[in-house]
């Protein structure tokens, strides 16, 4: 039995990694980071569990991203990386939401505020 039971952990945990990990019942998470550059707002976002890509042919929930400056919206954007251009100097109130293609939101959010200098 002794001889055995490596062999048997190890053909659990192969078994394991070759079945795969299925993403499309990660719970979704989104993660923002921004950069600002003169009066320009460089953001990136980590989007966990929804896909960007109409295309994509997993089992992942497809969305997008609308942005709201100071409670106005901005853009919709179906990549994970943007740039708002020509912000006003002062400080200014962003807010992304992940939402599907017929805009109903999932419930993912992040709001920040950034400051343009003069």
């Amino acid at each position: 039995m002794k001889k055995r039971l490596p062999h048997l952990v190890l053909s659990i945990l192969l078994f394991g990694i070759l079945s795969g990990y299925d993403n499309s019942k990660a719970i979704p998470s989104l993660y923002v980071q921004h950069e600002i550059k003169g009066n320009n707002l460089f953001i990136e976002c980590i989007v966990t569990g929804i896909s960007f890509r109409e295309s994509d042919q997993t089992k992942q929930k497809i969305g997008k991203l609308v942005v709201f400056i100071d409670g106005e919206k901005s853009t919709e954007v179906t990549s994970a990386a943007l740039i708002i251009k020509g912000l006003s100097q002062g400080s200014h109130k962003v807010k992304i939401v992940v939402v599907d293609l017929k805009d109903e939101p999932y419930g993912l959010a992040n709001e920040f505020m950034v400051n343009i200098p003069r």
